[in-house]
């Protein structure tokens, strides 16, 4: 399999990524029969995310949070953290940022930190992604009006590792109308997994709602869940009006991802974001950065 880097759109540097459970992916989502079963008998399945959410919501799963943090040399300076420490690792995966830590930039701004890839129009992902794996709108919407509201419109995906901050955001000011669930499966959004099978994001657990905006027209946001996400919760008032980089909702314990469709002739994404992705690579982000302007 492909080795995975990205971009740190600070520094311009192209950086190799060691995921998480790398050697558990590449058995599940390689070419090896027994991990093809595994995953399709098992590992897919709601009860195990259920189970694993079960146990991250325990006070005994505090003590997994010292060694992840240091496992991970992640920095915790953005953060709240309780004086007595996280009373869970959930409380821990969904901890909150502290107040200015995450500069809310100009034009159209990243929901989430993670890693971003940006495509316009939106069937440019066909040469992303591994020959025969197609990114089907009306598959992912399980509506064919609302698919064919956002064809040729543009879309950045922003992919969430677990050590990643799990609250995601508006990217504009608007009002944001009610969040619609559809059920699937909790496979693993994982660049490996993914590598291998962009359908993945048409098969998970997802949930999908829309921002009238001002400038950049009808915004949707989709949050897809994956293996180990117990749960994606919406801190929103449906149907009210919200500002930029106000919270919308986090994810409970796994990777995951969110997905920002926009229609056609109303975003222009940034320059670097486009270009990192035609070369194949995605790009770190943070929450409130700049990913793109108003058409004009």
């Amino acid at each position: 399999m492909n080795t995975v880097t990205f971009v740190d759109r600070t520094t311009g540097k192209t950086i190799e990524e060691n995921p998480p459970g790398e050697a558990l992916m590449k058995f599940m989502y390689g070419k090896n029969p027994l991990g093809a079963l595994s995953l399709h008998l098992l590992i897919k399945r709601k009860f195990i995310s259920s189970a694993g959410g079960w146990y991250m919501n325990t006070k005994r799963s505090a003590a997994r949070v010292v060694p992840f943090v240091k496992q991970h040399k992640m920095s915790m300076d953005d953060y709240i953290v309780p004086p007595n420490g996280f009373d869970s690792f959930n409380d821990f995966f969904y901890r909150k940022l502290k107040k200015n830590s995450r500069p809310i930039g100009a034009g159209l701004v990243s929901p989430a930190d993670g890693k971003i890839l940006v495509f316009d129009p939106i069937q440019q992902q066909q040469s992303f992604f591994v020959k025969g794996s197609s990114f089907n709108l009306q598959a992912f919407l399980g509506d064919k009006q609302l698919a064919q509201k956002y064809e040729g419109g543009c879309m950045a995906i922003i992919r969430l590792a677990p050590v990643d901050y799990h609250r995601f955001h508006f990217s504009a000011a608007g009002t944001i109308g009610a969040s619609q669930l559809i059920k699937g499966h909790y496979y693993s959004v994982s660049p490996i997994a993914l590598q291998q099978n962009l359908k993945i994001f048409c098969q998970n657990k997802r949930a999908y709602s829309i921002l009238k905006t001002d400038n950049f027209g009808d915004l949707l946001f989709c949050e897809v869940g994956a293996t180990m996400v117990g749960s994606i919760l919406q801190t929103y008032t449906e149907n009210s009006r919200v500002q930029k980089g106000d919270e919308k909702g986090y994810f409970a314990f796994g990777g995951s991802t969110t997905v920002l469709l926009c229609e056609k002739g109303h975003v222009q994404f940034s320059e670097d974001l486009l270009s990192n992705t035609q070369k194949g690579l995605e790009t770190a982000i943070k929450m409130g950065e700049t990913i793109g302007n108003q058409l004009m």
